[in-house]
């Protein structure tokens, strides 16, 4: 078979003859050389926020080194932030949940901001346009599906709403399909794998940030107790680290993040340990955050409630190596909240696998040469800098309640029932009543 060929010029006027296949290999040679300068640009470009500080702070600290002045800018937007936290905790549930949509936006801008401007050499067509799309149609699902879960309800008996629950999968599928369509027409021949590389960044950055934030809704739903403890564990973790390194740090702990040292790894996991354990004495003595948020359509979002067993104080034995320290108190006996030995494992994992995400999050940094994902917070970087962590810890937090805490509610059987067909509702009603007059349960009603 005879093989393609054409001319290339050399610069002197001269031509070469190459075969369509060198041809390729050239173009994507210089292509990519093209890409990796383009990387060195981006390290530039982006907006960085250790190094982004108000002028009146930066003026105030300039007779600091740069070590001291970094600590004392974290530790103020530090406290803001603590301070921010601890008034969207007071605003409630929907508060919460509103704070939890923006962060995820703002995440995923972030993540998307740094695929376009490395692929915005080539002028590739519809990436933004698609990845938001994208965000749009996954956020329609997952939240949806808890609307469903919570007030599915009250969403039956409305005729028009009760078309999006019944069909709500199909409709989420559907949108998806037209972004996938969508991404297959505005596919260019000469940079299918950058366009395939995006789609999958794209399905990446919604895996890390959408799936995450909608786990982290679920667990506010189960009562705000377990999405402020698992954060701010997170938080004192990642405080008390910094704190411990700064202070005493001299082992290097992982290449990934040359600032982290194995004494502020220690330092903060056993201060968390401690700190969670205090954290959730004090929270299970209040019924406004230990309730799962129910919807009453009288009361709209209520949590209130006779706390379950989790939230009572019990009686236990202390093991053997904690007698001295209790028989010194005069006891041999400690009265504790169960939640505080679930806290245990939470407090755990925020403090041995929970820093893992800061190290994926710094490998991903490392990657494009950047510092930071953004500016908005001087001395931090950006959200995602922040998030890092959190999203891996909603995710244990969300499989720890389904695997040993849930409990079937009568809110979401309701809910399932109202999904039956008529017919099988009376069946189940019959069924349900035979089954409470063989047990003289009806009987006991008044």
């Amino acid at each position: 078979m005879s093989e393609l060929r054409h001319r290339r010029g050399d610069g002197d006027g001269n031509e070469k003859v190459e075969t369509a296949g060198e041809s390729d290999h050239v173009d994507s040679e210089e292509e990519k050389v093209l890409e990796e300068k383009y990387v060195d640009e981006l390290a530039k470009s982006l907006p960085q926020g250790t190094d982004k500080t108000p002028e009146i702070l930066d003026s105030a600290l300039s007779g600091l080194s740069s070590r001291w002045r970094n600590w004392v800018i974290r530790g103020i937007f530090t406290w803001l932030m603590i301070g921010g936290f601890c008034l969207l905790i007071y605003g409630g549930p929907l508060a919460l949940m509103i704070t939890v949509l923006c962060v995820q936006v703002k995440c995923f801008e972030e993540i998307i901001n740094i695929g376009y401007a490395v692929y915005r050499v080539h002028g590739l067509p519809w990436f933004r346009s698609l990845s938001w799309y994208f965000l749009l149609t996954s956020n329609y699902f997952f939240y949806g599906e808890n609307l469903i879960d919570y007030f599915g309800v009250v969403i039956n008996r409305t005729d028009y709403l009760r078309f999006l629950v019944t069909y709500h999968r199909f409709i989420s599928f559907s949108l998806y399909c037209v972004g996938f369509v969508w991404f297959v027409l505005s596919l260019v021949k000469r940079y299918y794998m950058r366009q395939f590389s995006l789609f999958a960044w794209t399905h990446v950055a919604l895996l890390i940030v959408v799936t995450q934030s909608y786990l982290i809704i679920q667990n506010i739903f189960e009562g705000l107790i377990w999405f402020i403890v698992p954060v701010s564990m997170i938080i004192c973790n990642d405080v008390m680290a910094y704190v411990f390194g700064f202070f005493f740090g001299k082992t290097p702990l992982i290449k990934l993040s040359p600032k982290k040292t194995w004494e502020g790894f220690i330092g903060g996991g056993f201060s968390t340990v401690v700190f969670g354990l205090v954290l959730s004495y004090l929270m299970s003595q209040y019924p406004y955050l230990v309730c799962p948020i129910e919807y009453s359509e009288s009361l709209g979002m209520t949590m209130d409630c006779e706390p379950s067993g989790l939230f009572r104080l019990q009686e236990y034995t202390t093991p053997a190596f904690m007698l001295p320290l209790v028989r010194a108190f005069g006891r041999e006996k400690i009265n504790i909240y169960p939640f505080m030995i679930h806290s245990l494992a939470l407090s755990i994992f925020s403090s041995v696998i929970g820093p893992f995400g800061g190290f994926f999050a710094s490998g991903f940094k490392r990657a494009f040469k950047i510092k930071d994902f953004g500016d908005v917070i001087p001395g931090h970087g950006g959200i995602m800098d922040r998030f890092d962590c959190q999203f891996l810890m909603a995710t244990f937090v969300n499989v720890y309640i389904t695997s040993f805490i849930r409990t079937a509610t009568p809110q979401k059987l309701l809910q399932q029932v109202y999904n039956l067909k008529p017919e099988q509702q009376l069946q189940l009603f019959y069924a349900l009543k035979e089954s409470l007059e063989n047990r003289n349960i009806l009987n006991l009603i008044p």
